[in-house]
């Protein structure tokens, strides 16, 4: 074909191009239609069903069974400090000894005196036996050398009761040179040297403390309104919260997790403080490796497993809050989202008691909340319960 042909052909078949290719689209082109979103997936679970008794918690504080400041209560120079600064004693043993000998001396006097008080009665009752005699028969002995007799004999017997008294006295004080451990426990640093003179001024000298760690006690405080729902749940059961087992203290540390400690309730104040509505405490815990020391800080739960019973709990974090109170978002079987106003209990870790407003067979939303719009469809999926 000759190259002039070519160029027109091909610039007509262009031309019907343009015009055919704007005509076809539009009996081509489809209509655009909305397409709506899939549902929002959620993840749904059951209520865990399980047996929960009431507890309260509290901050706690550890206080010495037994402390006591040991003084020196006669005056003299120490003469021995006999144990090591933090060291655990027994009841009875040694901790200081104050200069005895003068204390010794003043015993072995006081008994001389009584000694020879003792030998004078003796004469003074012979003397007396005599004369007694004597008058009676008539013989030399007027009335009033009796009476003198008489006297002299129960004058020497009072001085010999002062003089039991004075021993009894300087055995005391003796007794007070030796400076020992009223009970079990670990002696704190001492506050005096050797050879210090002690006791002087007229009053006592403190020489160190003895601090008894097992069994040790833990005090804590609770809300008036809390003691008075164990009372009266207790009561139903003819109990009282010291009565043994029903109640079940537990403590921990901060640096600890969880409440690895048992405490026996020995007491419960009587009254409650009107500045705090609190009631005071008092448990006893075994404390052979004196993990717990006075003034610790610790977390207490006292809980009252007589008073456990079933219950339904939920994640806390599937729990919002608007005006009505506390809600969840539960999926109902056309897998709409639904809020439910439930009444709440006490928190159990990472789970709440829910009292009412739930059914064991409800499907409550736990991820996705942000996705859960009341009256909106979703699509649910099964997500594992937290831990409690």
């Amino acid at each position: 074909m000759h190259t002039d042909t070519r160029c027109n052909w091909f610039r007509k078949y262009t031309a019907w191009a343009a015009v055919l290719v704007p005509l076809a689209l539009p009996g081509c082109k489809k209509e655009n239609a909305y397409v709506p979103p899939p549902p929002a997936e959620v993840g749904v679970m059951r209520p865990i069903t399980r047996t929960f008794a009431p507890y309260i918690d509290s901050t706690g504080t550890v206080v010495a069974y037994n402390q006591v400041t040991v003084e020196a209560r006669v005056q003299g120079f120490v003469q021995q400090i006999a144990y090591k600064d933090g060291e655990q004693v027994k009841a009875g043993q040694l901790l200081f000894l104050i200069e005895p000998a003068p204390y010794e001396a003043q015993l072995q006097q006081t008994e001389g005196t009584l000694a020879a008080d003792q030998a004078q009665y003796k004469y003074n009752d012979a003397q007396y036996q005599r004369k007694f005699s004597l008058n009676r028969s008539g013989d030399f002995a007027s009335q009033s050398a009796v009476d003198e007799a008489l006297s002299a004999r129960d004058s020497t017997g009072g001085r010999i009761q002062t003089d039991k008294a004075a021993i009894a006295n300087a055995s005391i004080n003796l007794s007070y040179t030796r400076v020992t451990a009223p009970f079990d426990g670990g002696v704190t640093n001492h506050q005096v040297s050797l050879g210090q003179l002690v006791g002087s001024g007229g009053s006592p000298t403190a020489l160190a403390n003895v601090v008894q760690l097992d069994p040790i006690y833990v005090t804590f405080t609770a809300s008036d309104q809390r003691i008075q729902e164990f009372h009266l749940a207790l009561a139903k059961k003819g109990l009282t919260a010291i009565s043994p087992n029903a109640v079940t203290v537990r403590i921990g540390l901060p640096t600890q997790s969880g409440y690895p400690y048992e405490g026996r309730l020995d007491y419960v104040s009587p009254t409650a403080d009107s500045t705090t509505g609190t009631v005071m405490a008092r448990v006893v815990v075994d404390n052979p490796h004196h993990d717990l020391l006075p003034n610790y800080l610790v977390h207490v739960r006292a809980s009252a497993q007589v008073l456990a019973a079933p219950a339904l709990f939920v994640p806390n974090v599937a729990l919002g809050t608007d005006q009505q109170g506390r809600y969840v978002l539960v999926v109902d079987k056309n897998n709409v989202v639904e809020q439910k106003h439930v009444e709440t209990g006490q928190e159990d870790g990472a789970l709440t008691v829910i009292t009412a407003g739930l059914e064991p067979d409800d499907n409550v939303v736990v991820t996705g909340l942000d996705r859960a719009i009341p009256g909106n469809k979703v699509a649910p999926r099964p997500a594992p319960p937290p831990g409690s």
